[in-house]
């Protein structure tokens, strides 16, 4: 099963469309190739490599709890 998981945009870098993003206290980069306007806070969802599209910080949030409450995190 593929999972796309919300992530905070907490750098990006313009010159190479990359963005760094952060996850449960682990970040990675990603590429911003296939969304627009993205700012730094912004949330996104993220799947293999790539920021999908961006998305509301209340749903972020939101998923980021039941992911922890499923225990698929380790946000408490």
């Amino acid at each position: 099963m593929c999972l796309a998981i919300p992530a905070q945009i907490i750098a990006i870098d313009k010159d190479t469309d990359m963005a760094t993003v952060t996850v449960d206290q682990v970040t990675v980069e990603v590429s911003l190739a296939l969304v627009d306007d993205i700012a730094l806070g912004d949330y996104v969802l993220v799947h293999v490599g790539y920021a999908l599209n961006k998305i509301d910080e209340d749903e972020a949030l939101k998923t980021l709890a039941l992911f922890a409450e499923a225990g698929l995190s380790q946000a408490q």
